[in-house]
């Protein structure tokens, strides 16, 4: 896709994270640069003609003494969400058609307060609004504990606590597939995937009624890396999730109720390291494996297929 950059830092950005909702895609980039080498957060929106245009946006949007990061951005009915965090916790921004966001911070139930320090990682649409998806440090412990937000609107949001453990958890994706939602993120040394169920009769994953539970564990993080789910993708009787950790980059494959996880063989092996990089998405039986080892990006299609 043809890019159009307006400014210094968006012609230097790596662009990090997209999302597509009926056929349009939004991106997130960014570069560091600046006194102190801060991360210059960009986004970008489709053009009629199919290029995408930088989004214009004063520097404290995204950056600033409050920054601390814009994470993942999902499309929806009801527009386009980024979830991120600043100094004061957990933060989304929300714009109708991605011409432009406006920051929701220190939002009640969303941001940090005195019993909680929050972050967000990852947003997914539902039928009756939004889902986010991240963590919160109590402040009488170390560890971090899994949640996850709802809110039909993008500014009202209710926290929900995730099944926990005295480890250090996080979710770091979320995928709908049919009714229920699925997040995956680390637990202590390993991944973890959790569930979401909504009651019969519920209207939605969002603000409907239904409970969060602890579905399985998977995979193991190593020393020496950072750890991390880096991307989930699911359709009829699949998950699929790529991880990072010390021995690199793993591809995953689950039944859909996600109950138990198999290593499924990459077509090319890539070791964890900051210029490193893989994603797995599907869609109608296929899915689609992308691996960057530094030197170059290539892409694989394969049949996901069920469990």
């Amino acid at each position: 896709m043809p890019l159009r950059p307006i400014s210094y830092y968006g012609e230097r950005a790596i662009l990090y994270a997209a999302g597509c909702h009926q056929g349009r895609i939004a991106v997130i980039g960014a570069r560091a640069g600046g006194a102190h080498g801060n991360p210059r957060v960009r986004t970008w929106r489709p053009d009629t003609d199919g290029a995408l245009t930088e989004v214009p946006a004063e520097f404290e949007l995204y950056g600033g003494p409050d920054a601390v990061s814009a994470s993942r951005i999902a499309g929806g009915a009801a527009g386009w969400l980024i979830a991120g965090a600043r100094t004061g916790g957990a933060a989304v921004w929300r714009s109708p058609d991605a011409a432009g966001f406006a920051l929701v911070d220190d939002a009640p139930g969303l941001a940090s307060d005195s019993g909680l320090t929050t972050i967000a990682t990852d947003a997914l649409a539902v039928p009756d609004g939004w889902l986010v998806g991240g963590a919160g440090r109590p402040a009488d412990r170390a560890d971090r504990d899994p949640f996850v937000w709802s809110s039909a609107d993008g500014r009202a949001w209710t926290r929900l606590a995730l099944p926990a453990t005295d480890a250090d958890e996080i979710v770091q994706r979320l995928v709908r597939v049919g009714a229920v939602v699925h997040a995956l993120g680390v637990r202590g040394s390993g991944f973890q995937a959790w569930a979401f169920e909504p009651r019969a009769g519920s209207p939605g994953t969002a603000t409907g009624a239904g409970q969060w539970r602890a579905v399985a564990g998977f995979g193991a993080t190593g020393t020496g890396a950072v750890a991390g789910v880096e991307a989930v993708a699911g359709g009829a009787g699949v998950l699929l999730a790529m991880t990072v950790a010390a021995d690199g980059h793993r591809l995953w494959r689950s039944a859909g109720d996600g109950a138990s996880w198999l290593p499924v063989a990459l077509p090319a092996e890539v070791s964890a390291g900051g210029d490193t990089s893989a994603a797995v998405t599907a869609q109608d039986g296929r899915m689609v494996v992308t691996i960057d080892d530094g030197v170059a990006a290539r892409l694989w299609f394969a049949p996901s297929g069920p469990v």
